[in-house]
């Protein structure tokens, strides 16, 4: 069995796809009964902030990103950062999530683009919200974190390619905005995973991982993770890693792909 360079408190279970046959408050003991430290949500925003404060005090856990609400399921919308005329919208979210934020101690929050009609007016929506985003969370010690999200899970999102993201960062301009690394998104838009990381590892904020082509977990699909882990250790990046794949069944027993890859 080989040995993996990264030590197993360096992953983060995200909630939002990990233990989901629990409610929400209840996945934070099961992902500390299989040992995790560090925890990422989507969208808590159905629970109180106390009650899950509580919940991650208790066991243990640091809470380390979350999203911002995608906005009206009713109105089909995923995501609001990037929608022209509803910058009102997307500022009551972003309100909401930094309040989730700083009250649960996360460090980073994503802000969910959307799939705007007009692609060139989007991209100018996005860069203004942002930066007005990243403005009001500097105070927080908060970062804003940008997600390049693959056309076949999320058709017409407005940005797709991380390579459009770093540009965009230059546009924007605040320090505390970062490239979100989801392995699995930029794989299937992108692929030259290892030499992408290198080359955007100034931007990253964080990283997530899952297999492709259908987010599966890291040892079933195309990515060579082993390879992966290798290049992140060796790396500057010294943040978690997110686990954000779909398990194969309860969640608690498809944690083997760890030991395989020789994760302690």
């Amino acid at each position: 069995m080989q040995t993996s360079p990264l030590p197993r408190s360096r992953f983060s279970a995200n909630l939002g796809t990990l233990f989901t046959e629990l409610p929400l408050p209840a996945r934070l003991p099961a992902a500390k009964a299989c040992g995790f430290e560090i925890v990422e949500f989507q969208f808590p925003y159905d629970h109180p902030i106390a009650e899950l404060k509580a919940g991650l005090d208790e066991h243990g856990l640091a809470l380390n990103n979350l999203n911002t609400s995608p906005g009206d399921n009713a109105r089909g919308d995923a995501g609001l950062a990037g929608i022209p005329g509803r910058e009102d919208d997307f500022r009551r979210v972003f309100a909401l999530a930094l309040e989730y934020a700083t009250g649960l101690g996360a460090r980073a929050i994503h802000a969910m683009s959307g799939a705007p009609e007009d692609r060139a007016a989007g991209l100018r929506t996005y860069v203004a919200n942002i930066r007005r985003a990243a403005r009001e969370a500097a105070d927080s010690g908060v970062t804003v974190m940008l997600e390049p999200l693959n056309h076949h899970d999320r058709p017409g999102n407005l940005v797709s390619r991380s390579d459009e993201i770093v540009e965009l960062l230059g546009e924007i301009g605040e320090p505390n905005v970062k490239l979100l690394f989801d392995f699995y998104h930029i794989q299937i838009m992108e692929g030259d995973l290892l030499r992408r990381f290198e080359r955007h590892l100034p931007h990253i904020g964080h990283v997530q991982i899952a297999n492709a082509p259908h987010r599966t977990a890291p040892d079933v699909g195309e990515i060579n993770y082993p390879a992966i882990f290798e290049a992140i250790a060796a790396s500057s990046y010294e943040g978690p890693i997110g686990l954000e794949y779909k398990p194969r069944g309860a969640t608690a027993e498809d944690f083997g792909w760890m030991e395989r890859f020789g994760l302690r």
